[in-house]
């Protein structure tokens, strides 16, 4: 999955999460001429209530289609080409529109296995049909773990992606359906068929890999004993606006869930920059939703990213945005950075293969990256010149053009993030009165260190986009760009 990109989200119905939907009233609408229909993050200032943001939204022609009370965010849409400008007063802090902020979502090769191939009788993990190409699952010490513990039925881990398939006969079981949700629009619609994939599988790829059942079909997940909730935040065409991870934050918050799960970064830009003044709301809301969920407990593990970028220096980004014409951007400090990953208090996860160390393509960065796990590495066994896609990570998938359920490989940082989530649920699983702070610690203290490999790295050599499109330095001794604190380990977080 080269580059983790997401695709945006489509308007879903109009009920919001357990915060009531807030159609502002207030003073008649002036009359201006109709622009076309867009969506607007509008924030009030920080510990304020909306009522007064929401009467001037009413007031500038806007309609509030989702309020986020306990954040002081409004999801709006309207048609007024001066929104922007008429909205802005005593009550509101800042405004942005998320028009043009989707991000695409690169789906990579997958390649199925057979039917045939993925049915047995077992109840031994180890003994999954396919668990003897699941590489990544022994890598971090998952039969020993599920010995011990393979997770509590009340852990739940939200999968903020683009659905997960109900009908899969690895997961029909896994699903707390009474905690999933589209967010599509930054609004919830909690029906079935809207959480369920339409486009993409990924989500339900990402679901595998955290707990798939053990019940003689297919694959092991991680942690089969905990349940998972489908957040839909991908729409149709493959974006992910802002509004659909505020909305998938709260929505996580307000359904109790322990640990989520974030394959996927927000804007077009895969650098949000604080200093930039169209995105600085959108960073403001997210912050302040990932603060809220925080606070009531949840832990949010998140990819590092797929364009080997070393995030703790500054970088030259030449494929931003990429829902529109790139742009280059040179010197980008930290003032830009990744979200949700590089976000206080999320856990950033980077990618390995087979051997156990960095995938090439895996972003990194000392103070950055907290853990790393397996996310697949297709090209190292050919120095880069093709691909053996049995080498990236199995877990499930749907078929969006038949609408059959399977099995199949994908690689990314994308693939990584879910195996530390897994880890993490486990983890609140045994020790259930941990705060998501105690969790995130405890994490990278159970984690096996690696160290640095010396000089330049680069796998993948002969790989076509140039002898050196993907050389990396690590920095750092026990704790470490690459790797942060280690390779996740499952059983160390249950004994």
């Amino acid at each position: 999955m080269k580059n983790l990109r997401r695709k945006t989200l489509a308007a879903a119905s109009a009920v919001t999460l357990g915060v009531g939907l807030a159609v502002a009233g207030g003073a008649a609408p002036a009359a201006s001429a109709a622009g076309p229909d867009t969506t607007f993050l509008v924030l009030a200032p920080q510990g304020a209530k909306t009522d007064k943001a929401a009467a001037r939204v009413a007031a500038a022609n806007g309609t509030v289609v989702a309020s986020y009370d306990q954040i002081g965010v409004l999801v709006v849409r309207s048609t007024n080409p001066d929104f922007v400008t008429d909205v802005a007063g005593a009550g509101v802090d800042s405004v942005a529109s998320t028009a043009g902020l989707g991000t695409a979502l690169d789906e990579g090769e997958t390649l199925e296995v057979s039917a045939a191939e993925a049915a047995d009788t077992t109840a031994d993990p180890t003994k999954e049909p396919l668990f003897g190409q699941q590489w990544d699952m022994p890598m971090i010490d998952v039969p020993q773990a599920h010995a011990v513990n393979a997770g509590r039925a009340d852990v739940v881990v939200g999968v903020l992606d683009s659905g997960i398939s109900s009908s899969h006969p690895d997961l029909a079981s896994q699903i707390a359906k009474n905690k999933s949700t589209s967010c599509l629009g930054g609004v919830t619609d909690t029906a079935e068929s809207a959480w369920n994939p339409t486009t993409s599988d990924h989500g339900t790829h990402v679901a595998g890999t955290i707990a798939a059942a053990v019940n003689g079909v297919g694959v092991a997940g991680v942690a089969p004993g905990v349940k998972v909730a489908a957040v839909k935040v991908v729409n149709d065409d493959g974006y992910i606006f802002p509004e659909a991870a505020v909305c998938g934050f709260m929505w996580a918050a307000e359904q109790g869930m322990r640990v989520t799960n974030n394959s996927y970064y927000i804007d077009p830009w895969q650098l949000n920059c604080r200093n930039d003044a169209r995105q600085r709301p959108v960073w403001k809301a997210v912050q302040r939703a990932l603060r809220y969920s925080q606070s009531k407990g949840v832990l949010h593990v998140a990819s590092a990213g797929n364009s080997n970028w070393d995030l703790a220096h500054k970088i030259t980004d030449t494929g931003s945005p990429n829902n529109g014409t790139p742009e280059e951007r040179e010197n980008l400090t930290n003032a830009c950075l990744v979200l949700p990953a590089e976000a206080p208090g999320v856990v950033t996860v980077s990618a390995v293969g087979p051997t156990g160390e960095k995938s090439y393509y895996s972003s990194y960065g000392q103070g950055v990256v907290e853990v790393t796990a397996p996310g697949g590495d297709t090209r190292f066994r050919t120095r880069g010149a093709s691909s053996t896609l049995s080498d990236g990570i199995l877990s499930t998938t749907y078929n969006t053009t038949t609408r059959t359920n399977g099995w199949g490989y994908k690689q990314g940082t994308s693939m990584s993030s879910p195996h530390a989530a897994g880890v993490a649920a486990l983890a609140a699983s045994a020790h259930p009165g941990m705060a998501s702070g105690q969790l995130s610690a405890f994490l990278g203290n159970t984690a096996e260190a690696i160290s640095c490999p010396g000089g330049v790295y680069n796998p993948v050599p002969l790989i076509p986009s140039g002898p050196n499109a993907y050389d990396a330095t690590c920095s750092g001794g026990k704790r470490n760009g690459f790797y942060g604190a280690g390779m996740v380990n499952a059983y160390n977080v249950v004994r």
